[in-house]
């Protein structure tokens, strides 16, 4: 992406040809204009969409619409989450060894829930408030005082990793680590990151593994680690949580479940939070009138939260498969076709966001899907994300009395994750 401090919105709303769209092509994912161009269109003209994709995929549903994402979401029995929710096509031997809670639907899907649930609860999450402000202090201070940085490398990857390193138990010299894991497992469409290609030939070695990713092997050796020293213990921390307590239906997680949990635990924990950061920052860049209403009324915050999650939109898409004909938007979706839900695009939907490319941080009835919405696989950290971003931008905002785009912003190459490679700043501390 070019340099610029202006927002692309204009670009946005120039018309896509419903024949040049391709959600499939990752290169059209790192302009930060395509993907938005591409939702646009298929809003207005094929909300319910086949696309079509290269072997051994076999296509899918791409629904973009807040309604129809809503009502695909909320729907586990029609749109079932057990043949996997990224697009990659899996056989069962491939679900038994790679399932996460993730992948799971029902009565077991709502106790493996269950296991940590509480610590992601308003109680525990209000009693980090002194450690989240005190961290986000320091993170930025340092940060700061550089005067020019990559602002994700400093400040957006830096504080949630060190929240997550919290929650685990583990020393902060993990984070670098934590931060390399996620970058390479997530990134696995990404040269800049990935240690094998999804769909390369290597990578086929590597199909049993979470995401494909010969990096899922050191999270696992990780997580055993720690569990080792953890069971039979009375920590409160998440990985103690995870090999001491049996799920509410009495079914003992498997080695198996622990790890892919585990995993599931380090990149969920990293990944969204500081792509949301990343976004929020670059957008109050390309507005700086809203970084002015910011400033002068900070009570703003809580609500330009939402609206940062609403933007930022740090996953892209879900997929679900149905499990019966059924009619969506219209369409006859069959059974054992994959259903993907846009929520990036649900999120800019004229019929539920007023003006939704404008970017306002006094947006009121913010109704966006970044987390969900009444879906039974609703984000469990969401209110902890919130927590984070709130507090990251109550202690940035005061500290800064100017800050400025010093390079061009390049774009994680996936259709799956909205994510941010690198924010080069320079800032004049208040």
């Amino acid at each position: 992406m070019p340099m610029t401090t202006e927002t692309p919105t204009a670009a946005v709303r120039e018309p896509l040809p419903l024949a040049d769209v391709d959600l499939t092509d990752l290169d059209r994912f790192t302009d930060g204009v395509t993907p938005w161009r591409m939702f646009h269109t298929l809003r207005h003209e094929d909300p319910v969409h086949w696309q079509p994709e290269e072997a051994p995929n076999s296509g899918f549903w791409a629904v973009t619409r807040h309604e129809d994402i809503v009502r695909v979401d909320r729907d586990a029995e029609t749109f079932t989450s057990t043949r996997f929710v990224n697009l990659e096509e899996v056989d069962d031997d491939q679900i038994k060894k790679r399932a996460s809670i993730l992948e799971l639907d029902g009565v077991r899907h709502r106790a493996l829930r269950s296991v940590i649930q509480r610590q992601f609860g308003a109680n525990v999450i209000s009693g980090y408030t002194d450690f989240l402000r005190g961290l986000t202090a320091r993170t930025l201070d340092a940060a700061l005082a550089k005067g020019r940085f990559d602002f994700v490398e400093d400040v957006s990857a830096d504080f949630p990793i060190n929240v997550l390193a919290r929650l685990l138990d583990v020393p902060p010299e993990e984070n670098r680590k934590l931060i390399d894991w996620g970058n390479r497992i997530i990134g696995h469409t990404d040269p800049d990151y990935a240690d094998v290609l999804l769909h390369s030939e290597e990578s086929e070695q590597y199909r049993d593994l979470p995401f494909r990713s010969p990096a899922s092997l050191e999270v696992f050796e990780y997580g055993r680690e720690l569990a080792r020293q953890r069971r039979g213990g009375d920590g409160t921390d998440l990985v103690s949580r995870l090999v001491n307590t049996t799920p509410r239906d009495g079914v003992p997680l498997s080695p198996q479940d622990f790890d892919n949990y585990f995993l599931l635990l380090v990149v969920a924990g990293n990944e969204t939070t500081r792509h949301t950061i990343s976004h929020s920052m670059l957008a109050l860049l390309q507005h700086p009138g809203q970084l002015a209403r910011l400033r002068e009324d900070p009570s703003l915050i809580p609500v330009a939260v939402e609206e940062f999650l609403r933007w930022a939109s740090p996953v892209y898409h879900f997929r679900r498969t149905a499990t019966r004909d059924v009619e969506l938007g219209g369409k006859r979706v069959k059974e054992g076709d994959k259903v993907v839900m846009w929520f990036a695009s649900g999120n800019r939907d004229e019929d539920v966001f007023g003006n939704p490319y404008d970017f306002d941080v006094a947006r009121r009835d913010n109704d966006h899907v970044t987390f969900g919405k009444g879906s039974p696989h609703l984000c469990l950290g969401n209110l902890l994300a919130r927590t984070e971003i709130r507090i990251m931008f109550e202690e940035l905002i005061p500290r800064l009395a100017d800050i400025r785009l010093t390079g061009d912003v390049p774009r994680v190459r996936s259709n799956f994750v909205n994510g941010i490679k690198r924010l080069p700043v320079e800032v004049t501390p208040a």
